[in-house]
């Protein structure tokens, strides 16, 4: 068999066989409804309500701030249409990055459509949001603030907590989508100043399907999801035990192993950026330092991203690419355009992410093999292009 080796983890993550055991009994055993009142029914809801519990333990919230969602994607929606049509009344301007998942840019494009402004803040080369630029974006009908935790493609992690305190100041909401930053990073919701926080369970080795939606008690939001009531009237539809029983397991895990896995995968990433380094003409994208422990973006000019994706799938090995596709009729990621990556830096970006289950006998291969692929590459390429261009 051939040897597989994923180095996608940013895109979804297997679920930790600790975290599928804790959810088998609710899918067939204690599979009753939360909402009905006999034993079955009990037995259910006593469950979600343990999880809620824990996770807010983790959030460092109260249990009543914690609104169990689909994923990231609902969740996302929920909190920015939610505030921006509870609030109209007071203000229609929303400020966000030009970095931001498509989950809240799409978001923030309907709202456009739909009378509020948007203002797109702009990164630095290594894709940070500068406070001082949310400060001065804020107006009196400023309602909310979007700034992601930590970046998807490029891992740079943003100064939430100081946006935070300046958003406080001003008296305007912060969310925060914190689906890339929840294997690594802090997530108690008053060291970071956020009002709204959104998780994932597909990014923390949980099941796909599930997230939540902190919400800060309070804060007055219109629901999405009209219907039974559940969620404390603010998210209807039965209750996904199984998935909300994984999440919070996973979210337990990964909260209780980050430190200690952060600094295995922070030498592995280390190791993997300094060998890819090594080939000529590449480039690392985003901050070299305030990074996600598990994220590798490079650049290699003169290639094309989904050559190199096609070459290292027939190896066995699986990684990512932000660029649309190789055509130049399509755009390449708006993230590496927002750090000014050129067109063809842009769609000769690959992203390693790493995971709890890379080892670097995997590292050392990706580096054996990849230097042979950048060169047959390079060899057929049309373009020849001078690292003048990264700059």
């Amino acid at each position: 068999m051939k040897q597989e080796i994923y180095f996608d983890n940013a895109a979804t993550t297997p679920v930790d066989k600790r975290v599928l055991n804790e959810m088998l009994p609710y899918f067939s055993d204690i599979y009753g409804n939360p909402g009905s009142f006999h034993n079955k029914g009990k037995k259910a809801k006593e469950a979600v309500e343990d999880a809620r519990s824990r996770i807010a333990k983790i959030l460092n919230c109260k249990s009543k701030e914690i609104i169990f969602t689909s994923g990231g994607t609902e969740s996302i929606n929920f909190a920015l249409k939610g505030i921006a049509f509870t609030n109209k009344s007071r203000g229609n301007h929303i400020i966000t990055s030009e970095i931001e998942h498509h989950a809240v840019l799409h978001t923030c494009d309907f709202l456009e459509k739909n009378g509020f402004q948007l203002t797109y803040l702009k990164v630095d080369k290594f894709g940070l949001v500068n406070p001082k630029d949310v400060e001065s974006a804020i107006t009196d009908k400023t309602i909310l603030v979007s700034i992601m935790y930590a970046n998807n493609e490029i891992g740079t992690i943003e100064p939430i907590a100081e946006i935070g305190k300046i958003c406080r100041q001003k008296k305007v909401y912060l969310h925060t989508d914190a689906c890339q930053a929840a294997e690594a990073l802090d997530l108690s919701v008053s060291n970071l100043n956020v009002d709204l926080m959104t998780l994932n369970g597909s990014k923390i080795y949980g099941p796909k399907g599930v997230g939540i939606l902190y919400l800060k008690e309070g804060i007055k939001i219109e629901p999405l999801i009209h219907g039974g009531g559940q969620e404390f009237d603010l998210r209807s539809g039965t209750e996904n035990v199984p998935f909300i029983i994984g999440f919070a397991k996973a979210l337990e895990i990964s909260q209780e192993e980050r430190k200690k896995e952060s600094e295995r995968l922070i030498k592995l990433r280390d190791a993997l950026i300094d060998g890819l380094l090594k080939i000529p003409k590449t480039k690392l994208n985003g901050h070299p330092s305030l990074r996600l422990p598990n994220n590798i973006n490079v650049s290699f000019l003169d290639i094309e991203g989904e050559a190199m994706l096609l070459y290292l799938n027939e190896k066995g090995v699986y990684a990512s690419t932000g660029s649309a596709c190789a055509s130049k009729s399509l755009e390449t990621s708006h993230v590496l355009r927002a750090i000014g990556l050129p067109y063809e830096a842009s769609h000769g970006s690959l992203r390693f992410s790493l995971g709890k289950y890379t080892t670097l006998a995997e590292i050392k291969y990706l580096l054996k093999i990849m230097p042979k692929i950048v060169e047959t590459l390079r060899k057929i390429s049309p373009l020849n292009l001078s690292m003048e261009h990264y700059k």
